[in-house]
């Protein structure tokens, strides 16, 4: 039996006149297509990584509008950066694309390889093969989610893959051999869009899809099925919050300088932090929610601030008052600022 991916590959021309003329009809009108820039094609880049279209649509609109070339994102405060990153998660991506800026201010000019780009902070092979398949055309093939998804399909890759990295570097061969002899960033987009909007996760459209003809898992009636990962094992964390407001202003915690995930980023407090017992407090939320293989449980109790309370937050450097109306001139995590806003209107 031939082998699939080099069956694909040898019709490589067709699928390529297949899906890029898919693309040039039904791509979608995203911000960072029109007039596209080297810039633009940065921050989208990082924006959307691990985060939807639809979200990412007004930040891209508003970060154009206040940072709208590297010079001006180099120069700006962090506080800044991290204001207009608020609630898009991941603030690690905001950091770095801060640095990256800073970085690519100080060069005679930005560099032009995938190899170049990943010497920039935040940058993997799967954004260095973005940026410089689109911005200078570099052969690069991109390997996201969305492209394993197709490539396991178009292949029926039935092999179970222990993570998402480990399936990336499996499909990268053939993904670069199919992007051979094409206009690199209008494949790699049009593979991006065809996961995103036709070869869904659940419930792909193959009969729309246009390389359905190429597709061994259409053939054989099990594209809901691939690709197969070894199942992630999800850990139940819980979390006890407080919710402490005195005088119209609310008590919250700042993220350590050195923190990895919310360097900055102000939160409720945890009771640990000011050595609150939850029966000492009224119960007045309860909130779920996934961070990778974490599924966290969060209870937020309501807690008035008492003579010893005072005492320990004053002694305390990450803890500090704001008052509510300053509320929007403070960097919330998204949650968070969806909390307080819910719990304050109680």
């Amino acid at each position: 039996m031939a082998n699939p991916s080099a069956q694909l590959i040898a019709r490589r021309a067709d699928f390529q006149a297949a899906l890029h003329g898919w693309y040039r009809t039904h791509q979608r009108q995203l911000p960072w297509r029109a007039s596209p820039s080297l810039y633009k094609t940065v921050v989208s880049e990082f924006m959307l990584q691990q985060t939807q279209v639809a979200t990412v649509l007004p930040y891209f609109d508003r970060w154009l509008r206040e940072l709208p070339d590297f010079a001006a994102l180099a120069a700006a405060p962090e506080t800044k950066v991290m204001k207009l990153w608020e609630g898009l998660g991941y603030y690690s991506r905001a950091r770095n694309l801060h640095k990256l800026a800073q970085a690519v201010v100080a060069m005679p000019a930005p560099p032009r390889t995938p190899a170049a780009w990943r010497e920039l902070p935040g940058i993997g092979p799967y954004t260095s093969a973005a940026i410089t398949s689109i911005a200078f055309g570099e052969p690069a093939a991109c390997v996201d989610g969305n492209v394993v998804r197709i490539l396991a399909r178009l292949t029926g890759e039935t092999k179970r893959f222990s993570t998402s990295v480990d399936a990336a570097k499996h499909f990268t061969p053939l993904a670069n051999a199919l992007i051979v002899d094409a206009p690199a960033g209008d494949h790699n987009q049009a593979m991006m869009e065809l996961g995103a909007t036709v070869c869904f996760r659940a419930k792909p459209l193959c009969l729309t899809c246009p390389v359905a003809t190429f597709c061994a898992a259409r053939r054989a009636g099990n594209a809901d099925e691939l690709p197969r990962f070894v199942p992630k094992q999800i850990e139940q964390r819980s979390v006890t919050r407080l919710f402490v407001v005195d005088r119209d202003r609310i008590l919250l915690r700042r993220g350590s300088a050195n923190a990895k995930r919310l360097a900055g980023i102000h939160e409720l407090p945890e009771a640990c932090d000011l050595g609150v017992k939850p029966a000492a407090a009224t119960l007045v939320a309860t909130k779920r929610r996934t961070i990778t293989r974490f599924s966290i449980t969060e209870s937020i109790h309501a807690i008035a601030p008492t003579s010893a309370l005072l005492k320990v937050i004053a002694k305390t450097e990450a803890l500090e008052w704001v008052p509510l109306e300053q509320l929007d001139h403070v960097t919330l995590s998204g949650p968070h600022r969806r909390w307080v806003a819910e719990l304050s209107k109680r």
